[in-house]
């Protein structure tokens, strides 16, 4: 029987996330190092469990790493990506490969992106790893009036993905 989303919640003791959704992080390497973006160094990599529900989304922001995500339960989830060309991109988490689901896929760094459960669905529960490691200091949310004027052909996506 499949569980309801507040059992992973629980059971994994998640906690609300900046930009929508529940996630607790899971591994942050012991080891650091500098990379050519990060002079000021950061660890290897780290790891998340995120949960969205179909009530949210995950807002636009982009982070200076790449990010691999990984399905683990629920519905199917859209990542949707930007580009710093300003080529979209819909990656579809999830198990049915028949339908053109993956059960991981990679956002690159510097992209916007944001996600949702796709129609239907009540809910994702996924992971998120980051390397070099994801730190606040890389984290930028999206402004809708900055990012619509930045990529006007994508207006809709980014009025229904964004909060402010």
């Amino acid at each position: 029987m499949r569980k309801p989303a507040n059992y992973w919640v629980e059971r994994l003791e998640l906690e609300p996330h900046p930009e929508g959704g529940f996630f607790k992080e899971t591994y942050r390497s012991s080891e650091s190092a500098e990379f050519t973006d990060f002079p000021s160094g950061r660890n290897v990599s780290t790891g998340i469990y995120f949960l969205l529900t179909s009530e949210n989304f995950s807002a636009f922001h982009r982070i200076k790493s790449d990010e691999m995500w990984h399905f683990y339960a629920g519905d199917a989830l859209s990542i949707y990506v930007i580009d710093e060309n300003g080529k979209t991109n819909e990656i579809i988490l999830g198990l049915d490969l028949e339908k053109g689901q993956v059960p991981q896929a990679v956002v690159p760094a510097n992209c916007w992106f944001a996600s949702k459960v796709q129609d239907g669905g009540e809910y994702s529960l996924v992971g998120c790893t980051v390397a070099p490691g994801f730190d606040f200091e890389d984290f930028e949310m999206a402004k809708r009036a900055k990012l619509i004027h930045s990529f006007p052909d994508h207006f809709g996506l980014i009025e229904l993905l964004t909060r402010e």
